[in-house]
């Protein structure tokens, strides 16, 4: 039996938003993982414009409110800020 159901614009767009998260994750493994300088650079290059489309995915969700954020208190931010910072500088 075959039934005819279409998926919502929201369904989409969280279908859509997990997937552009996995490809990321995805680039990110293989960024890591690449010994050849051209490879990691196609591989950055990716990652930068799927990171670019998945924001775009992600601000059309949150304006249509079907994916709420919470703003983060500034000293969270700021505390956040510092506690990487030195985790680079410690690097």
């Amino acid at each position: 039996m075959h039934t005819n159901q279409t998926m919502s614009e929201q369904d989409i767009l969280t279908d859509l938003l997990a997937m552009e998260k996995q490809i990321i994750s995805s680039y990110n493994t293989g960024i890591t993982e690449a010994s050849c300088p051209n490879l990691r650079k196609t591989l950055t290059n990716s990652l930068v414009g799927t990171q670019q489309m998945q924001f775009t995915i992600f601000d059309n969700m949150h304006k249509q409110g079907w994916y709420p954020t919470k703003n983060a208190p500034s000293q969270d931010v700021t505390n956040a800020q510092n506690k990487y910072s030195n985790v680079k500088n410690q690097l």
